[in-house]
């Protein structure tokens, strides 16, 4: 799976907009949407931390085992 498509469904997983999901992370929401859009590639080590935070902190989220690599 690609990683954007993998952003976005972490994303959604926790019940977010992207809004949202950009003031939690502190991430710009251009970037957000280049990333989830595939204009621009996100590190693969920031998708793994902001995984491990969305199940630390949203245990409850729609995605029980976020994939943690592309």
């Amino acid at each position: 799976m690609e990683s954007g498509k993998q952003l976005t469904e972490l994303r959604t997983s926790t019940g977010m907009n992207r809004k949202e999901f950009c003031e939690y992370f502190g991430i710009p929401y251009r970037t957000m949407t280049d990333w989830e859009l595939g204009n621009r590639h996100m590190p693969e080590y920031l998708f793994r931390l902001m995984a491990y935070k969305v199940k630390m902190e949203h245990p409850d989220s729609l995605l029980e085992n976020p994939p943690l690599t592309k």
